[in-house]
């Protein structure tokens, strides 16, 4: 009986709900702190993980760069060869290194290189075509037709060195056009901020080295172009050069108008971030209106013939049966 009198004194009540209710008030006062305490040390943590990201990114392109000024000088055998046939004087030509340029390949060494494969590959494919058809006699052929293949290998051989330096190219604009909106964005908060346009282009370059190595480097080359040459557009028009894409070109030929001109940069980038944002969309939804074309012949082929098969089979089950 003294511990139901207890809990039904009204002052012991009103002292309980009394608790209840301040360890609510300061329940309720102490948890946005420890919520923003746990925010901030998230917060903190995503940061550091950030960081170390862009660090090893950034290691990796200064190895990737220290790699590259190792190999400047090209090897004795291709070298020779190359002299010994004069092959510079043959296939030496601007467009090839523009192409090799937009490919990430600079320097003499690369050079060498495609011109000794240039040569070299149609006799790798033609010697390797005759091993394989003649000597291991795997397919059962005459001869002549034989012949007629190993020649047609050697043929293919000749493109292969141009083939690989195209796939070079599109895997390297592939992965700048990716990033390159996102970079302009940058640039332009950037600029807009009061920074120079080189101190702009060396921290978007900083920036970006997380999301595209390729777009990193080519702003990173700008930069220090922008310090040494003594004009300021050729070095805006070598980044359109080297990128060989139309959205960096037109970025490039605003920038270049604004500094012959006098217009504000910021205001350019503004213009042509907008348009390369459009540009984006546009290109997404042209692959979503190529979607239903694409789709047309898997339907036919795969969808369909199963869907009749679920539709159809039970009847044909209980008419057998019927019969």
């Amino acid at each position: 009986m003294d511990f139901i009198d207890t809990f039904t004194n009204p002052t012991f009540l009103v002292t309980i709900l009394t608790a209840i209710c301040a360890f609510a008030t300061v329940l309720t006062i102490a948890m946005p702190m420890l919520a923003q305490d746990r925010m901030n040390h998230r917060m903190r943590t995503m940061a550091v993980e950030r960081d170390k990201m862009r660090a090893e990114r950034l290691a990796e392109m200064a190895a990737r760069d220290r790699q590259g000024r190792l190999r400047q000088t090209p090897t004795g055998f291709m070298q020779q060869i190359v002299k010994a046939l004069n092959l510079h004087k043959i296939l030496d030509t601007e467009d090839l290194r523009d192409r090799l340029k937009r490919a990430g390949l600079r320097g003499q060494a690369p050079l060498v290189a495609f011109m000794f494969f240039r040569v070299a590959a149609p006799a790798i494919f033609f010697v390797v075509a005759v091993i394989y058809l003649f000597l291991l006699n795997i397919l059962d052929y005459p001869p002549l037709i034989k012949l007629m293949m190993a020649l047609a290998a050697a043929f293919l051989g000749s493109y292969a060195p141009s083939l690989f330096i195209e796939n070079l190219i599109q895997k390297r604009q592939q992965s700048i056009k990716l990033a390159f909106p996102d970079a302009l964005d940058m640039l332009l908060i950037c600029v807009q901020s009061g920074m120079s346009v080189e101190a702009a282009f060396a921290k978007v370059s900083k920036e970006v080295a997380g999301q595209s190595l390729e777009l990193a480097e080519e702003l990173s080359l700008t930069t220090a172009e922008l310090s040494y040459l003594q004009d300021r557009r050729q070095a805006f028009d070598n980044l359109g050069k080297r990128t060989g894409i139309p959205g960096v070109k037109a970025v490039t030929t605003a920038l270049i108008q604004a500094e012959r001109y006098g217009t504000p940069v910021g205001q350019a980038l503004r213009v042509m971030a907008k348009e390369n944002r459009d540009i984006r969309q546009s290109e997404a939804e042209k692959k979503a209106a190529s979607l239903p074309p694409k789709l047309t012949v898997p339907m036919v082929l795969f969808f369909l013939p199963v869907l009749f098969i679920i539709i159809l089979f039970p009847a044909a089950i209980r008419y057998w049966e019927w019969a």
